[in-house]
């Protein structure tokens, strides 16, 4: 039985793109709903996320490493380094060294770790330039896997992550649908029985030319712009943030689907 899950990372753990007025920092996603079904398993539950948007893999190391090991988990799950592979440099194998010695330092107290690989982003003109980088990235990822048995969630091999419709706005972040697939897949993996159905979305619309190009604008000026600007100033999304639980706490399941 799970008592302790702590969940480590970045935007994709914290749940952004999962937009919840109700939920700590404003969002769900796919943590939350797996805290949710684990809750109904063991209703004495604590569920820590020590995840912040924006955080590359050796702030999340730096930042959460220690806190989460201190929490004596059972279960934890760890994904850091999508925003290091979109940064213009990246020494891909020195951040597999520092993620191969912090799952090492996971996998060591007993606990169940749950890695992630990268999503193939060949259906999304900015993403497919990183294909390589997160091919490579992935590679390392399989390997410290297997070399500290801990499970995997392999969300290249993920096709339907290719349907913008489980995105956000912003083309970066799952959506809710999105981060339902997610939650489902961990829950697979670990072999627990749940309710999360994944949405069946059926042929996506044909978009003209002509819509794609007045979509990409909006996408650009509305989301791409904010962002090269942040960068631009060295600034982060989650540089005002807190962990959205930062402490082992119960579970309350969420009214939403």
């Amino acid at each position: 039985m799970i008592d302790r899950f702590v969940v480590l990372g970045d935007s994709f753990s914290e749940g952004v793109g999962d937009d919840d007025p109700a939920c700590p920092n404003g969002v769900r996603g796919w943590a939350d709903r797996t805290a949710e079904q684990l809750a109904r398993h063991n209703p004495g539950l604590s569920y820590a996320n020590l995840a912040i948007r924006g955080r590359l893999l050796p702030q999340v190391l730096a930042e959460q490493l220690e806190p989460a090991l201190a929490m004596r988990p059972d279960l934890v799950t760890l994904y850091a380094g999508g925003n290091d592979l979109m940064r213009p440099k990246i020494d891909i194998d020195g951040l597999a060294d520092s993620y191969d010695h912090a799952v090492g330092k996971l996998a060591a107290t007993g606990a169940t770790v749950v890695l992630f690989t990268g999503v193939d982003g060949v259906e999304d003109p900015l993403f497919r330039r990183m294909r390589g980088r997160t091919a490579i990235y992935n590679e390392h990822v399989r390997l410290i896997a297997a070399r500290h048995r801990t499970l995997l969630v392999d969300m290249w091999a993920m096709r339907v992550l290719r349907d913008r419709r489980l995105w956000s706005a912003d083309r970066i972040h799952l959506n809710g649908l999105g981060h339902t697939h997610i939650a489902a897949t961990v829950l697979d993996a670990l072999g627990v029985p749940h309710t999360v159905t994944p949405a069946t979305l059926g042929p996506s619309a044909v978009l003209t030319a002509a819509q794609v190009r007045r979509a990409n604008l909006h996408w650009a000026r509305e989301h791409a712009m904010p962002w090269l600007g942040r960068r631009l100033r060295g600034e982060s999304s989650g540089d005002t943030l807190s962990p959205k639980r930062p402490a082992l706490a119960p579970v309350t399941e969420s009214a939403s689907p």
